[in-house]
């Protein structure tokens, strides 16, 4: 099969497909995998497509490095928002052990837990006096503190975390994306969540709507590890993989 033909094969199949791993590749051209990777170089350079750790994806999945800051977020889908972290909440139950994360919409939960026996762990100082307000017991991690996400950060908070065991975690992300999974800007968060995923009976992710089709720099879980709780999903195509809940 001539270059360009394997080159027009694997646009045409990433317009259907959205991503691709490079063995379906190597079976769709009858190729090795050294020439389907020259080929993904290629295609990649001339911003054809993304190529990511083991395939390549369209460019309908946006990339973003931009991290806005807890004002702006704030501002940011507040209904979506609001229907999600209550959902969240109820979720709850007498007896658990739980991580809540940083963000906007993991801040809109505290409003709507219930009062049961519950003991909470957040890397978010905001949101453990909001509950330690709520009469509940509150533990924050050690480490650096992150202003432009109101975070604890950093090697020190994630071995803070690896002698817990959560029954459950409540999660935030930057970008969902079908190949690339679930990631956030920063490498030092993206430990933290890690970490607390780990050690989670039952780890959820909350995203609105605007979090789906992204990339960001540093993926901290994928699809199928999580459940996720969303307002509305635009593209069905995440159900074939992951767990996800629509509220709206």
């Amino acid at each position: 099969m001539l270059t360009e033909e394997r080159h027009r094969l694997i646009l045409n199949e990433l317009n259907i497909k959205k991503s691709l791993s490079v063995s379906e590749l190597c079976s769709l051209l009858e190729a090795s995998e050294s020439t389907v990777r020259r080929d993904l170089n290629y295609l990649a350079e001339r911003g054809l497509l993304v190529k990511v750790h083991g395939g390549a994806m369209s460019l309908s999945d946006r990339f973003s490095n931009v991290e806005q800051d807890i004002e702006e977020k704030s501002r940011l889908y507040n209904e979506e928002k609001t229907a999600i972290a209550r959902f969240a909440a109820s979720l709850i139950d007498d007896g658990d052990f739980v991580f809540i994360d940083a963000g906007t919409t993991t801040e809109k939960m505290i409003d709507f837990i219930p009062d049961k026996n519950v003991t909470f762990v957040t890397n978010a100082f905001v949101h453990a006096k909001k509950l330690a307000q709520r009469g509940f017991k509150v533990f924050l991690p050690a480490g650096e503190i992150k202003l432009i996400t109101e975070a604890i950060v950093g090697a020190e908070c994630v071995s803070s975390l690896q002698g817990y065991n959560f029954t459950k975690s409540f999660i935030g992300a930057n970008g969902i994306s079908f190949s690339a999974g679930v990631s956030t800007p920063d490498r030092n968060e993206a430990s933290v969540k890690a970490e607390v995923i780990a050690h989670s009976r039952t780890a959820y992710i909350l995203a609105d709507h605007s979090k789906f089709d992204q990339i960001t720099s540093v993926t901290f879980t994928r699809l199928n590890q999580v459940k996720m709780i969303t307002d509305k999903l635009s593209d069905k195509k995440y159900l074939s993989i992951a767990n996800i809940k629509e509220v709206l």
